[in-house]
């Protein structure tokens, strides 16, 4: 019989030395980004109910999601998003706070990916919540706040800016299911031209087919938005309009350099209604952030207020930011306690790092093995306690006391 115990389950790893590093980098320098501009930590738990996410127009797909269930037969499942969790808590938890409430948050999802995509299903996720406010002041500062964020550990990266409600405008429009929709969506998000074509072939020549048709092809600068206003009339025009404010708001920001229009970009949680808006790195396929605006989202949870947030991932920033790291800095001291000494050598330890010295303890058995594995790992100093305290020099081969 096969045995699992010397193997990780599949998409998921180990973390070793550099990238947890890399992590701990990132979660420090993205913490300060979110603080400093007056957001506050919360945790919400690895485990919440399958309800959470199962609401109408903000369920998660259920193949997505790993369940168990609690001691009462409930079913539960591991945190596959974080926003719909915040909003849970918002409403159950926040309602007497001062809106609006600027929240982050530092966590992991989990996602089962049937689809074999190569994406891990542990991701380590970093992200803030803006909630109780909307409108363009909300919506800049948002994705203002990403873009510093992103420049703290990703330097290149790219926005590609959208609005959700575009073909949730057209789409209802088409005389399709609710199923339907979901793989029109897909294939757009995907840029799929020809599954698109497929699907829209049976429609003929409505004019809402057709400008979903055009979708995922309207991306770039100021000149996909002219595009898009010869099929984006009523209230498809009004989003659109409300999208070049932003556009051009931004840009005036200092971010025309980082910023491009993708009207294809329509995102798979459902739960968005406004703008939105993925980050993109060099030398990276997968976006490595995600937002947008969702005014719908907490009215589900019973305390309806608009709210705009997004999440980066922290492992893609991580592997990202890994080659501009400093090394690993080497103990500056090694301590060895002679035989019946082990007890002051470990004082010696606690003595060094009060000070601020960076020390590894000697677990060698005599003297000149530790002189030789201080050598082999690059440590520069050693010192030797025993009835007295003599210190080494390992690069002059000496004694300095």
């Amino acid at each position: 019989m096969r045995t699992y115990s010397r193997i990780t389950p599949e998409g998921a790893r180990d973390i070793l030395f550099e990238e947890c590093r890399g992590h701990r980098e990132v979660q420090r320098r993205l913490t300060w980004a979110f603080s400093s501009r007056g957001y506050r930590e919360v945790m919400t738990p690895g485990l919440e109910y399958y309800d959470v996410f199962s609401l109408p127009g903000a369920a998660l797909p259920q193949r997505e999601m790993y369940k168990t269930t609690d001691n009462r037969g409930r079913l539960v499942v591991f945190r596959p998003d974080s926003t719909l969790p915040i909003a849970r808590m918002a409403a159950s938890r926040l309602q007497g706070q001062r809106k609006p409430l600027r929240l982050y948050y530092n966590q992991t999802v989990y996602r089962n990916r049937p689809d074999l995509s190569g994406r891990n299903d542990e991701c380590a996720q970093m992200g803030v919540e803006l909630m109780g406010v909307g409108g363009l002041g909300a919506d800049l500062e948002v994705i203002s706040l990403a873009a510093q964020a992103l420049e703290a550990c990703v330097p290149g990266f790219r926005i590609e800016l959208g609005h959700a409600g575009l073909f949730r405008v057209l789409a209802d429009k088409l005389p399709v299911s609710a199923d339907q929709k979901e793989e029109l969506r897909a294939t757009i998000e995907a840029k799929n031209y020809a599954a698109l074509e497929g699907l829209l072939e049976p429609l003929g020549q409505d004019p809402a087919a057709e400008a979903i048709r055009q979708l995922p092809r309207l991306f770039g600068g100021e000149e996909a938005l002219e595009e898009a206003e010869r099929f984006c009339t009523g209230e498809a025009g009004e989003m659109l309009g409300y999208l070049r404010t932003v556009y051009g708001a931004l840009q005036k920001l200092g971010l025309g350099e980082r910023l491009m229009v993708d009207l294809g970009l329509v995102q798979r949680n459902d739960y968005y209604t406004g703008v939105v808006f993925s980050a993109y790195a060099p030398d990276h396929g997968a976006a490595v952030l995600l937002g947008g605006r969702y005014d719908a989202l907490c009215e589900k949870f019973g305390d309806p207020m608009p709210a705009v947030g997004f999440a980066i991932d922290v492992d893609a920033c991580a592997l990202l930011l890994g080659g501009s790291m400093d090394k690993e800095p080497v103990p500056a001291v090694l301590v060895h306690g002679e035989p019946g000494f082990e007890t002051e050598a470990e004082s010696a330890i606690s003595l060094l790092t009060r000070q601020g010295r960076l020390c590894e303890l000697s677990l060698c058995e005599t003297r000149q093995q530790a002189e030789r594995y201080a050598k082999e790992t690059g440590i520069p100093r050693l010192i030797v306690v025993g009835e007295t305290a003599v210190e080494i020099d390992l690069s002059r081969k000496g004694c300095v006391c």
